[in-house]
């Protein structure tokens, strides 16, 4: 274990208390570091990918398109005749989050799994709203075009496609019965929605912490493309590094995963989000990038709200991992009042800090965690391994 490493995971666990629990990886060749710490984080954790999924279902709809098996220029119904409201919208513009989708209600207000179904089905495009393009939505409806394409449950492909090609006998949908004690728990957990004070109780291990997934997904292991991936460090380090061996696709296709295809500049200098393949890909204003600073134009990444993250660098042939858990007794979300700051909740102004919750409890805060990663994380494994 990596000392310098492991210091710079307790800023997060014990000095700000952001995390439950954490463990880092990153390699480049045949080197690598690793550090974990907290509570329930060891060699054999179990962990929530959330949206890191959305990088697998990527991966596994390019790999589709290098078998020849699916044409990103076809429209939805050609695979997933069930969406007939998108009858004018390609696989690869969902791929590129260059269509808003919205569905007719929430789907994680839905009571059963059918109507949340019965809701996503009924998908309609709508005008985009502001600069934000990415989504969950666009991957859930491309779960059923990798299986129109495929002929196999999304999970199957995946395990097919990518998870035995690369070595990884710890990913899964369903986590085994004798595996969920090695699961971490995400809950309870809070939220502060303006004048809305939400607490979430009642998770299990095992059973994927996003709402829609929960819903959609649950126990059954019938993968939704947005979230439900369950995964262990060892897995997810030999999954970075399948990647960069050309394992899992051509170098040129992951060029093109990484392509730029909704970032742009603003007359006020602002930009809008830079996405790539249900992706993210370098953005200028590193504060907004999900890519370390010293990683190429042809980087690629995924953040996942659970508290994961991983950026593979093809040029450069780096990847870094980070796995844990952001969620457990802790406010993840706060959209303050009218009028009203972070501090007025007791909070710094990067989001961290201890709230006072409704019943008494002092809460640690996981708000806005991820603009702490290159500070603290990126600069120490560049120190480590890039720098010398």
């Amino acid at each position: 274990m990596n000392e310098k490493l492991l210091k710079a995971i307790r800023f997060f666990t014990e000095e700000k208390r952001i995390m439950d629990g954490m463990t880092v990886a990153a390699g480049e060749g045949d080197r690598l570091i690793q550090a974990r710490e907290g509570r329930e984080i060891s060699d054999r954790s179990v962990y929530d990918l959330a949206s890191v999924t959305k990088l697998f279902t990527g991966l596994c709809l390019m790999r589709l398109w290098e078998l020849g098996s699916l044409d990103l220029s076809a429209r939805i119904p050609r695979y997933a005749p069930a969406f007939d409201r998108l009858g004018t919208v390609t696989v690869e513009q969902l791929m590129a989050f260059q269509v808003t989708l919205r569905t007719p209600e929430r789907i994680d207000g839905q009571e059963t799994r059918e109507r949340g179904l019965a809701c996503l089905r009924a998908v309609e495009v709508v005008q985009p709203a502001g600069r934000r393009f990415y989504s969950d939505i666009p991957a859930m409806v491309l779960k059923y075009v990798v299986e129109g394409a495929a002929g196999l449950p999304l999970y199957d492909c995946i395990r097919e496609l990518i998870l035995q090609p690369a070595d990884m006998a710890e990913t899964w949908a369903r986590v085994p019965v004798a595996r969920r004690q090695d699961c971490l728990l995400y809950g309870p957990e809070y939220r502060i929605e303006k004048e809305n004070w939400m607490e979430r109780r009642g998770m299990s291990r095992g059973i994927p912490h996003d709402p829609k997934a929960a819903l959609l997904q649950g126990d059954s292991g019938d993968l939704c493309g947005h979230a439900g991936l369950f995964s262990t460090e060892g897995d997810m380090i030999r999954f970075c590094r399948a990647v960069l061996s050309g394992v899992l696709l051509r170098r040129e296709t992951l060029a093109a995963l990484a392509v730029n295809r909704t970032g742009r500049e603003y007359p006020d200098g602002s930009h809008s989000q830079y996405l790539g393949y249900l992706c993210y890909v370098k953005h200028p204003d590193q504060y907004y990038s999900e890519i370390p600073a010293t990683m190429s134009h042809a980087a690629f990444g995924i953040a996942g709200f659970t508290g994961n993250h991983v950026s593979i660098d093809p040029i450069q042939r780096r990847f870094t991992l980070f796995l844990g858990n952001r969620v457990r007794d802790r406010l993840t979300v706060l959209i303050p009042e009218e009028g009203k700051t972070r501090q007025d909740y007791g909070l710094h102004p990067d989001g961290s800090g201890v709230i006072r919750w409704l019943d008494g409890r002092l809460l640690p805060s996981s708000v806005d965690y991820v603009h702490q990663k290159d500070r603290v994380i990126h600069r120490t494994i560049d120190s480590i391994l890039w720098m010398g």
